[in-house]
């Protein structure tokens, strides 16, 4: 456990200078932001959302820097992060109906694509020289496309010529959204494009990441002993596989982060009702609160991502509890 106490202390520390830095960073602008603002907005602009303004860049507050500090940590402890200026409405509101198909798009991708990447990873580790090697250039070769333009390439042939996938959405105007067969359905199909792209952008580095271990695995001695002794071929593959596997599990931490900004322009592009398109409307529209309460969100579902991972490695692998012991 005390591993487990260190990496949660880490990711603490690392979350404490996410919010410092959101907070810091308007304050950082020269001038005063506030009037350049709200010059800037067609309109009336409630006094609300002035007041909105100023707490964002601590203008026109009449306190210190530390007092503005604390009533923004105690601000965030109850779940307020201010109110959007071009949407009226608090962020965490905006955010609450934002948030879940994001979270959604990007939970089902990274599954996928480190499922599949390290499933034929092991495949092709084991049967190395083979046909199967063929995937390799084809898996490389997406991933070196932009996530972006695979999936206005995708969008434009499988979508609007050859009709095979519904675009432009997360679900058909014409269900109702609700908890029955119809809407889940219409969810499923609308997601399959977008999902597809992202797991074609990710997958090739799981695959290779796995491949290269399986061909190390394979000359060690505990599987040559098992070959020896004429196990099933399935069961020394698993055996090897599992071992294998746990430096996959350990760059999962790390690909999550590019996963999730690559999920955001896939969502520009499909128009999936994510924070992909939110954080395009807020940056267009110079929406600073709505920009600080999206950036904090990303770092801290990022974060909360990476701990699941520690703690999944943990599990997985018994001589981290061993060396955490010692």
């Amino acid at each position: 456990m005390r591993m487990l106490a260190r990496r949660l202390s880490l990711y603490v520390v690392t979350a404490w200078v996410a919010i410092t830095v959101n907070f810091l960073l308007p304050r950082m602008m020269p001038g005063n932001p506030v009037q350049q603002l709200i010059g800037k907005l067609t309109g009336s602009i409630t006094p609300q959302q002035v007041h909105a303004i100023e707490l964002a860049f601590g203008i026109g507050l009449n306190q210190g820097l530390w007092a503005q500090y604390t009533g923004y940590l105690h601000q965030l402890f109850v779940g307020n992060l201010g109110v959007s200026i071009t949407l009226s409405s608090p962020v965490s509101t905006v955010l609450k109906s934002a948030v879940p198909w994001t979270v959604g798009l990007i939970g089902v991708s990274t599954i996928l694509s480190f499922l599949l990447g390290t499933l034929s990873g092991a495949l092709l580790g084991w049967f190395r020289g083979s046909r199967l090697d063929s995937l390799i250039p084809v898996a490389t070769f997406f991933q070196a496309v932009p996530y972006f333009f695979l999936g206005t390439v995708m969008l434009l042939v499988f979508g609007s010529s050859l009709h095979w996938f519904p675009v432009l959405g997360a679900y058909s105007q014409s269900v109702t959204p609700g908890w029955h067969w119809d809407f889940v359905f219409s969810l499923f199909r609308y997601g399959e494009l977008p999902v597809i792209t992202i797991v074609l952008s990710s997958v090739a580095g799981w695959m290779l990441g796995m491949r290269n271990m399986m061909i190390t695995m394979i000359a060690e001695d505990f599987v040559l002993m098992a070959v020896a002794k004429g196990l099933p071929r399935r069961k020394v593959i698993m055996h090897a596989a599992r071992n294998a596997v746990l430096p996959s599990v350990a760059n999962l931490s790390l690909a999550i982060g590019l996963v999730v900004s690559g999920a955001l322009l896939v969502e520009l592009v499909f128009n999936y009702p994510g924070v992909g398109n939110l954080l395009l409307q807020a940056v267009l529209n110079e929406d600073y609160p709505l920009i600080q309460g999206i950036f904090l969100v990303i770092t801290m579902t990022v974060l909360a991502a990476n701990l699941l991972a520690d703690i999944f490695y943990f599990v997985l692998d018994p001589r981290t509890r061993t060396e955490a012991a010692v």
